[in-house]
């Protein structure tokens, strides 16, 4: 399955990064927080997943993350995974809205959101497109 990221610069598509290795000799490697969550889409066999790249675009977060589940349980239990996976790996309790009704969860991440919809769902709110907008040009002051 191919992660893409949508960055700021450009508005096509590209394989997501991935975490960094410690360059130290023995060292152990951290995944980082994107990593994390990539990892748990991928193992939970999430579908069609996008990464956001909204650095120098929003304070909100740093990333945002976009994936499919096939139905409404499929959707609640990806969700429940990640949030269960990133508690345990230290990030706390994270905040999970949509459960219920399991067509549109958010997993508030911190500094990744997290967003998993229905496939028809998602079609309907169209976030990449939202977010893909290129940056207006500011005038340059005189």
């Amino acid at each position: 399955m191919e992660e893409l990221v949508l960055t700021s610069k450009t508005t096509g598509a590209k394989k997501a990064p991935r975490a960094k290795k410690s360059t130290r000799a023995g060292a152990p490697t951290e995944p980082t927080l994107l990593a994390r969550i990539l990892t748990s889409l991928d193992d939970d066999k999430a579908e069609d997943i996008v990464t956001i790249d909204l650095d120098g675009r929003s304070s909100l977060a740093d990333a945002i993350v976009i994936a499919n589940g096939r139905s409404a349980r499929h959707v609640s239990s990806i969700a429940e995974h990640l949030a269960r996976r990133l508690k345990e790996a230290g990030y706390g309790t994270r905040p999970v809205d949509g459960l219920q009704s399991g067509d549109w969860v958010l997993v508030d991440a911190g500094d990744v959101i997290v967003h998993i919809f229905r496939p028809e769902v998602r079609n309907y709110y169209d976030l990449e497109g939202m977010w893909s907008v290129q940056e207006p040009r500011r005038a340059a002051s005189r």
